[in-house]
């Protein structure tokens, strides 16, 4: 027999979870899992890993608003696409999607392409800074940990059989910074 499952956060620990409880209450939820004071940026929530383990094909998962599951778009929309695989169907109230239905099936894609759109906007403006960078000669990526005189007397460090966790240790950088140099310096 499937089952309707809520689920309800709050960010923290002073915010109250009455509103969306008596809401999933309202549409009957057999259970009501919970987070209190947990990011919805964050993907490790005990509650929700605790009920995603309980749902069943057939069952469905409801909540009182989108953000409630998860910040990000690509989330939600990887999250709720994961459990249309599984058959498990998803409510979000206040945005009155239902997957259940073909117009909240519609709905869903509708955002699915959105956050696919939006992907591939980012990609190519982070293509093109990179590409503006490169032509007007600024170097890509991290900051070298030594600077050219130090990278130097790191060399000369390891030729005299200095410790590379002393070396280390003197520029305040890791001992596998030191042995990339050593590495790199091998003919």
């Amino acid at each position: 027999m499937s089952k309707k499952y809520g689920y309800a956060r709050v960010s923290t620990q002073d915010q109250n979870l009455d509103l969306q409880t008596a809401a999933l209450k309202k549409v009957n939820c057999d259970h009501i899992y919970t987070d209190k004071g947990i990011s919805g940026a964050k993907t490790m929530r005990p509650g929700l890993n605790h009920l995603q383990k309980r749902l069943k094909p057939g069952d469905t998962l409801i909540v009182w608003r989108l953000d409630r599951l998860g910040r990000s778009l690509r989330y939600l929309v990887d999250t709720i696409d994961r459990l249309g695989k599984e058959n498990i169907h998803f409510i979000s109230l206040t945005e009155n999607i239902d997957t259940t239905t073909s117009g909240g099936r519609l709905l869903f894609h509708m955002m699915a392409a959105l956050a696919e759109f939006e992907r591939s906007l980012i990609s190519e403006r982070t293509r093109a800074g990179m590409a503006a960078a490169r032509a007007n000669g600024r170097p890509l990526g991290r900051r070298p940990a030594l600077s050219p005189a130090q990278h130097k007397e790191a060399l000369d460090a390891i030729s005299n059989q200095v410790p590379l966790e002393i070396i280390a240790e003197k520029y305040a950088v890791h001992p596998r910074t030191i042995r990339r140099i050593k590495a790199l310096s091998l003919p």
